[in-house]
């Protein structure tokens, strides 16, 4: 039953955040999300829980464009650094 609960938080959670992504994003960009989720489902992920923090902090007004879209992934992409090992 606790199981239960907990996926129909995660299904909610889940709902909520597509929403909110839907409601920033305009249909470019949205689009752009959807094939990069298909490609790395986990940098959209992050991309997505980036915007919605930044939304909820007042930093981004109105629409998201696909060119706005772009600096935010480029923005995400140089944080995460890679270390080769030889």
């Amino acid at each position: 039953m606790a199981q239960t609960n907990q996926q129909d938080e995660s299904k909610q959670m889940e709902e909520m955040k597509k929403t909110m992504i839907k409601k920033i994003l305009s249909k470019g960009a949205l689009e752009r999300l959807g094939r990069i989720r298909v490609v790395k489902p986990e940098l959209a992920n992050q991309l997505e829980l980036y915007l919605i923090q930044l939304y909820q902090n007042g930093k981004i007004k109105g629409e998201v464009s696909d060119d706005q879209l772009k600096m935010f992934l480029d923005a995400i992409s140089t944080k995460q650094s890679f270390k080769i090992i030889r």
